[in-house]
């Protein structure tokens, strides 16, 4: 009997996404939509996304017990006004970067790896704009193979 491995499990765990993260913050600065949201950016951001991303896809809990989990990600983009072209733009870079670091192309896990990074593009594009309530406690998301989430609802 063979168990369905995570999809971190299955994309190469962390030192896949260490590369994925490395070689996408490589590229930030030279990329004009992204490089002034992420001029100031620290040297331990490439680590902290790629644990986060790991967590999230059934990895090691690092960033929870080290960071603060989801909603410590949330509060990152307050006041940031990310835009939507920016948004896309993060969104195509990563995807490019993954294909050179040999993330898998397998359609099942594509698809699952490209919800995932929408759904948390447009997170951080609706709570970086002026006013957005991010008061609440948001639980880390754990994402799998195939997931429905329902409608959108803010502070759920």
């Amino acid at each position: 009997m063979n168990p369905t491995p995570t999809l971190f499990e299955w994309m190469g765990g962390l030192p896949r996404l260490h590369a994925l993260t490395t070689l996408f913050y490589s590229r930030v600065p030279q990329d004009p939509l992204l490089a002034p949201v992420f001029a100031n950016m620290s040297p331990s951001h490439v680590e902290h996304v790629a644990d986060f991303i790991a967590e999230v896809f059934g990895g090691p809990k690092t960033y929870s017990e080290r960071h603060g989990g989801h909603h410590a990600m949330i509060r990152r983009h307050l006041g940031r006004a990310l835009t939507e072209a920016q948004r896309r733009r993060w969104m195509s870079l990563l995807l490019d970067c993954a294909d050179e670091v040999g993330v898998p192309t397998d359609p099942e896990f594509r698809s699952a790896f490209v919800a995932y990074i929408e759904w948390g593009t447009r997170l951080a594009v609706i709570n970086s704009q002026p006013g957005a309530d991010v008061s609440g406690d948001a639980p880390m998301p754990a994402w799998g193979w195939g997931e429905a989430k329902g409608p959108y609802s803010p502070g759920a």
